[in-house]
């Protein structure tokens, strides 16, 4: 792993624990806000999953195989044997 790589998981958890400690606040004073915007946020991505799921299938192309007809069995299998020893 490079250092870039690093650098940026780096700033992501710096990010990540700014907007826990703005979120820990607003708790704290009990502001509506603290609540409503993640709620907002996760369920807007939700939706967005669903959509892009909804998307795919409606979008997605896909061949009928040709029907093959399946051949009978030439002969019934042989019973299983006991190997045991018993």
């Amino acid at each position: 792993m490079n250092e870039t790589s690093r650098n940026q998981g780096r700033a992501i958890m710096a990010g990540a624990l700014f907007l826990a400690l703005i979120f820990g606040i607003g708790i704290l004073q009990g502001s509506y806000w603290a609540i409503a915007i993640p709620v907002a946020i996760l369920t807007f991505f939700v939706l967005g999953l669903v959509a892009w799921v909804g998307h795919t299938i409606a979008t997605v192309q896909v061949e009928a195989e040709p029907a093959s007809e399946t051949p009978a069995p030439e002969s019934a299998p042989e019973p299983l044997r006991d190997v045991s020893g018993s």
